[in-house]
């Protein structure tokens, strides 16, 4: 048996040589013995050695090669040199004397190298069991620990379905299931996801099924009724035992009671995929070495159950999550919460109450001044009322048409709201009372065409010639008109056309069709979108002029002192179009230059710009951004996220509609395509070439630039909606750094002074990719808050909750490898990350704890539920503690 080896240079073919394993008795020294048995099983060794010029055999080295079973009576052991090619037959023989002493060395060389290793062995053997006896320490001791009370939560979690689901017998609902499934009365294993209620997780799903069937040693593809029950009976078993080997079961894939460090690596991609975290799946193979390290110091290769249990139950061990502080709430009676709601709105909406009131007994008394006004007029009497309802909502429709530019005059309520009035007025609902506004006159607009159309034209028409003489000759001529005469006057044609275009304005404002929920084939797609509604929204314009020759036409009205349309509007209309000029010769004053663009995960666009001198800002508040190459009309706002002493400025926009879509695309054009070996983002700089020009207009104001004002801050942002609070955070670091340099160099100017003794950030985000976009951020919050001002919390609500089968490998994995590292495997920071959705009520729990008899702002951006939940938490826990909630909302 002569194996055929690739040749290296002058160095002969390594051969494989085969080796007694059998020691002689003699004990300590080297030596041989013999078998007489037919086949045993031989352990071969690789040899390697050189011929020299000198035609001496020189052996390089000797190592264990596989073993084999080869019978010794047929196969003869055979040490076989084969010389390159190059050599000559002659040369062999010359060498045949050196041959036979080399061979001589060579086996004293193999009987002291299976001595030695039987010493390795015997030494492995030893350390073996020592790593054996060390285990079983570790394990007494584990045993131990489950005692204690801080593994009593530890022992509550690690559930694949709870037995019951919103009061209603789960298995209930699962043989329905089973009866929507089955095929011949047995369900499959493909169904057996759905079946069970985890068609989210259906390869974890399947695990389980697989797992399940291996502990009956069954190998099948469906199951019956009675063997579903069993299953379901074995996972939602309330022992904590029962659920943990299920668990084990599942990473043990040969059924031998151990896990290696390949079955620990499955088990991790199988939750990472149950939790849409396919960053984790491409480190799994890092994170199984970790739990292996952790678990397996002795190196046996191998974990058992007891081990999977000691990470299990010293989870809270490695990570130190802020828990919320116990929070016992005081049942009230219904008569109390009735009362306590009412005096919660009042005080939660005295502002936008008083004007609401105002600004309706304003329309209230217009309307009922004309009323009667005209009540007294010759025209009541063929008329009659739809001509004082016509008259009456006119009236209003001047007011509205004119405070309903008053909203959108940005800069003027930026700087209203930082003086007194604003605490008086709610600056912060401007789209608010402009959308209320609109409502408002769509019902005027209604009540006045409508009463002119449809009943005093045809009155006019249909009247005596008596009574046209004497009461409207005066008013609409000598001939009566008729109604197409009416229609086609000055009035007729400047009002028909206002309705219309007012109505093509107001539908494409809506919800609906400014968000795109309603969908149109091609190319009446266009109707919907953010672009339809600004475009439309300029038709106003035209709106406006027509009102005013309207306004000049009117029926009944000679006098032009009387015709008082001009007067609603001129300082309105004048204010307004200041501002807009205002924005148009600003925009070209703010030259800005990009210096980084970069597109993250989530379809998010950050766009860092050079700020210009003249630009001064506070946290919190917004800019507009207009992108010529997109459009070279549209502005649309961003919340800054950079800080006031930063020399830049930067916003992040999230791809929500057609502009920003248009926006993206844009710039993606102009990025670079990322290297390989760099973190997979288009990027560009300020060396980039043809990157879009930008033009900003701003900054305007915003809710959250009223942090100053609070010691104590409750930031809570959902997915894009964290960007406001990002400069927030960034303030309040760059403060935090000043202070410390400062109090380092003793300085005697003037010392930065910082208001703000603890801000609490939220974040929740539904995916994982959301955290690159302040990566940078929560790091250095981190690494340079030494004082522990800022206190940051992030949730990715795509992950099960805690104590979740699904979730519990990932969550043993995050707080063992932030112990290690110092490093969150979700968001990759320093900053760790929750699942599912935060407790708010624990959060104002602890927060009342910490803080009482103190005034905290709570500042959310984000969909408008959680803003109600928020806003009810804040007046539930002012009426029961000393600490003072103050809600805040970001408009959109």
């Amino acid at each position: 048996m002569r194996p055929v080896l690739p040749k290296h240079g002058r160095r002969w073919a390594s051969d494989t040589v085969p080796c007694k394993t059998t020691l002689s008795s003699g004990g300590t020294s080297p030596g041989g013995g013999s078998s007489t048995t037919d086949s045993l099983e031989m352990e071969f060794v690789e040899v390697t050695f050189d011929l020299q010029d000198d035609n001496t055999i020189i052996l390089q080295s000797l190592e264990p090669a596989a073993s084999t079973v080869i019978n010794v009576e047929t196969t003869p052991v055979v040490l076989s040199v084969s010389a390159p090619i190059s050599r000559s037959e002659t040369m062999m023989r010359r060498s045949s004397n050196r041959f036979l002493q080399f061979s001589q060395d060579l086996k004293a060389e193999l009987r002291n190298f299976s001595w030695s290793r039987g010493q390795a062995s015997k030494a492995l053997s030893n350390r073996f069991e020592t790593a054996l006896a060390a285990r079983a320490l570790r394990k007494q001791r584990a045993q131990l620990d489950r005692t204690r009370s801080d593994a009593h939560k530890a022992l509550r979690g690690l559930k694949f379905m709870s037995n019951k689901s919103n009061g209603v017998d789960a298995w209930n609902e699962v043989q329905c299931n089973f009866d929507k499934l089955a095929k011949d009365g047995f369900l499959y294993r493909a169904d057996f996801a759905q079946c069970i209620r985890m068609r989210d997780s259906k390869e974890f799903a399947l695990e389980l099924f697989d797992a399940l069937s291996r502990r009956r040693t069954l190998k099948v593809e469906k199951i019956s009724r009675e063997q579903l029950h069993e299953f379901w009976s074995q996972f939602t078993d309330q022992s904590f035992d029962s659920r943990l080997q299920i668990f084990f079961d599942m990473m043990d894939k040969n059924n031998n009671g151990r896990i290696n460090e390949e079955e620990v690596k499955e088990i991790i991609m199988l939750s990472a995929s149950a939790n849409k975290l396919s960053r984790l799946k491409e480190q799994a193979e890092e994170y199984a070495a970790l739990i292996m390290e952790e678990l397996d110091p002795e190196r046996l290769g191998y974990i058992e159950l007891w081990q999977l249990e000691t990470l299990l139950l010293q989870k809270d061990t490695y990570q130190n999550y802020s828990q919320a502080l116990s929070y016992t709430s005081q049942a009230l009676s219904e008569s109390l919460r009735k009362r306590g709601s009412i005096i919660y709105f009042l005080q939660e909406n005295w502002r936008r109450v008083w004007v609401l009131a105002l600004w309706m007994m304003i329309m209230i008394a217009l309307f009922t001044w004309k009323f009667f006004q005209y009540k007294q007029k010759s025209a009541y009497q063929v008329m009659g009322h739809c001509l004082l309802t016509a008259k009456g909502a006119a009236e209003t429709l001047k007011l509205n048409m004119a405070i309903i530019l008053l909203p959108v005059c940005r800069n003027t309520i930026t700087w209203l709201r930082s003086t007194r009035l604003g605490y008086f007025v709610p600056f912060d609902d401007n789209i608010n009372f402009h959308k209320t506004i609109a409502a408002a006159t769509v019902i005027g607009v209604v009540l006045h065409a409508g009463s002119h159309l449809a009943c005093d034209f045809p009155r006019i028409m249909n009247s005596s010639q008596t009574d046209y003489s004497k009461y409207l000759r005066d008013d609409f001529g000598e001939n009566k008109p008729s109604y197409g005469e009416l229609v086609r006057g000055v009035e007729g044609v400047t009002g028909i056309l206002m309705v219309i275009l007012m109505a093509i304005a107001f539908t494409l404002a809506t919800t609906w069709f400014r968000r795109s929920l309603i969908k149109f084939p091609k190319p009446f797609d266009r109707l919907t979108g953010y672009n339809a509604f600004w475009y439309s929204h300029h038709l106003f314009v035209l709106v406006y002029v027509l009102l005013i020759i309207h306004g000049i036409f009117l029926y009944l009205v000679h006098n032009w002192y009387k015709k008082t349309t001009w007067m609603y509007l001129a300082v309105p209309v004048l204010l307004y179009a200041g501002e807009r000029a205002l924005r148009f010769f600003r925009s070209g004053f703010y030259s800005v230059q990009l210096r980084k663009v970069a597109i993250y995960p989530g379809n998010v666009l950050t766009l860092q710009m050079s700020k210009p001198p003249q630009f001064r800002y506070k946290s919190g508040q917004y800019m507009f951004v207009q992108c010529p190459a997109v459009s070279p009309l549209e502005w649309h706002p961003f919340s800054i996220t950079s800080a006031p002493d930063d020399d830049y400025l930067s916003v992040h926009i999230r791809e929500l509609g057609d502009w920003t879509q248009e926006l993206k695309m844009v710039f993606s054009e102009a990025c670079e395509r990322p290297v390989a070996d760099e973190s997979g983002l288009l990027r560009a700089d300020e060396t980039t070439n043809s990157l879009p020009k930008l033009l900003i207009d701003g900054p305007y104001g915003a809710p959250a630039q009223d942090y100053r004002k609070y010691d104590v801050l409750l930031l809570v942002g959902l997915g894009i909606g964290a960007t406001p609070f990002i400069s927030i955070l960034k303030d309040l670091l760059n403060n935090i750094v000043k202070m410390q340099e400062q109090a380092d160099l003793n300085s005697p100017k003037r010392k930065t002074t910082l208001k703000t003794t603890n801000a609490y950030f939220y974040w929740v985000t539904r995916e994982q990719g959301s955290f690159d976009w302040f990566k940078g951020v929560m790091n250095e919050t981190a690494d340079l808050d030494q004082r522990g001002v800022i206190e940051m919390h992030n949730y990715l609500t795509s992950v099960y909750e805690e104590g979740d089968a699904r979730s519990t490998l990932i969550t043993m994995v995050q707080a063992l490898n932030h112990a290690k590292n110092g490093v969150d495997i979700v968001s990759g920071t320093r900053v760790r990350t929750h699942f599912a959705r935060p407790k708010w009520k624990r959060v104002f729990s602890k927060l009342c704890s910490k803080h009482s008899n103190e005034r905290i702002g709570v500042f959310y951006c984000g969909a408008p539920v959680l803003a109600e939940e928020l806003s009810k938490l804040c007046y539930d826990f002012n009426q029961k503690g000393s600490t003072k909630f103050e809600f805040h909302k970001e408009h959109f």
